[in-house]
């Protein structure tokens, strides 16, 4: 009777382990780190090297019903904590993100959709001074993602406290600003191959993105836009993006509107090696006293990039020389950079 009692137990612990295994969740760990030497051509360099490291965990498992969901935590250098996102996959209702502010939803995914062997024209270490759209993105949100039908995917982005990141649970923000309410963005990308090879890598972009500004602050609800397109050809990807900012605020003699025009085209020489070059401009416009503020010069900020990039197993070595004229928009302020990256991945 005992052993019989010993057996059942047994038998019973081993269909409880069954099922524990079937329904735990993976964890799995990956990072990078990043070595970087800088010469600011005619300008005073300092220590020309950097270094910047990043370890990312990322949870995933699986409900009965299919459903599947992911935790993703990103610790960026020095075991600083970065950003996190909450990913479900709803099959076809499509997938929700509860993101934690990392610019990754929103129209903010869009504005680094140019071609390029590395980074955009702006960001390989000289920004001049350039606008970017961010939209909801830099802040706590939830974003819809639709099923993509008939190549199009769409989504929905709602962040009910602009500026508000890494809130913990069981916890709510607060205000974090004084002027600003919630977000919406709503995007739609759109591969119309119809079938064919030659329009299988041509992709349409655009989104918009509205933040609430409160009534005493005198201001107006912020907008911003981007629309973009590239086309991918054996080897060759170009690209173009327009963007468009207006930050609300009519109660000063500035510049309340900024608009952005980017290009690029990348060329992969082999599945190891690619070269590319972009350009990016941002314009003031929108001026409150409805006269000029200085000379042309003092409104247009335009950074060029040429890169190339090589990868060797889990090493990649970069190369970017960028310049920009009238950074900060201060006409004649031309800077220029070159970077050399070593990227190591574990």
């Amino acid at each position: 009777m005992n052993k019989l009692t010993k057996v059942g137990c047994s038998a019973l612990c081993g269909s409880l382990a069954a099922i524990s295994a079937a329904q735990a969740g993976e964890l799995a760990v990956t990072g990078g780190a990043d070595l970087t030497f800088t010469s600011l051509g005619t300008e005073v360099t300092g220590n020309p090297f950097g270094m910047a490291s990043a370890v990312t965990f990322k949870g995933t498992g699986e409900l009965d019903n299919g459903w599947t969901y992911g935790l993703t935590i990103a610790h960026g250098d020095q075991d600083a904590y970065s950003a996190a996102n909450i990913d479900i996959v709803m099959g076809g209702l499509g997938s929700l993100n509860f993101n934690q502010g990392n610019s990754g939803n929103g129209i903010a995914a869009f504005d680094n959709v140019m071609p390029t062997a590395w980074e955009e024209a702006h960001g390989a270490g000289l920004s001049g001074g350039v606008k970017a759209v961010l939209g909801s993105g830099g802040s706590d949100n939830v974003q819809w993602t639709t099923p993509t039908i008939l190549g199009t995917t769409m989504t929905l982005t709602k962040a009910f406290q602009i500026g508000a990141t890494d809130t913990g649970d069981k916890e709510s923000s607060g205000a974090a600003g004084t002027t600003v309410g919630s977000g919406t963005d709503a995007t739609i990308k759109i591969n119309p191959s119809l079938g064919t090879e030659i329009l299988s890598g041509l992709n349409l972009y655009a989104g918009a993105s509205v933040v609430d500004t409160y009534d005493n602050s005198g201001d107006q609800d912020k907008v911003e836009g981007v629309g973009a397109i590239t086309y991918a050809l054996g080897p060759v990807e170009v690209g173009a993006m327009w963007s468009a900012l207006y930050d609300g605020d009519e109660s000063n003699a500035d510049y309340h509107t900024y608009k952005n025009h980017a290009f690029g085209v990348a060329f992969n020489v082999n599945d190891d090696f690619s070269v590319s070059y972009g350009e990016y401009e941002t314009r003031k416009a929108g001026y409150t006293d409805h006269h000029v503020q200085g000379g042309p010069n003092d409104r247009i900020v335009n950074v060029s990039s040429w890169q190339a990039a090589y990868t060797m197993g889990g090493a990649s070595i970069r190369v970017a020389d960028v310049n920009a004229d009238n950074a900060g928009f201060s006409a004649g302020n031309n800077q220029s950079a070159t970077i050399v990256s070593l990227g190591l991945a574990f």
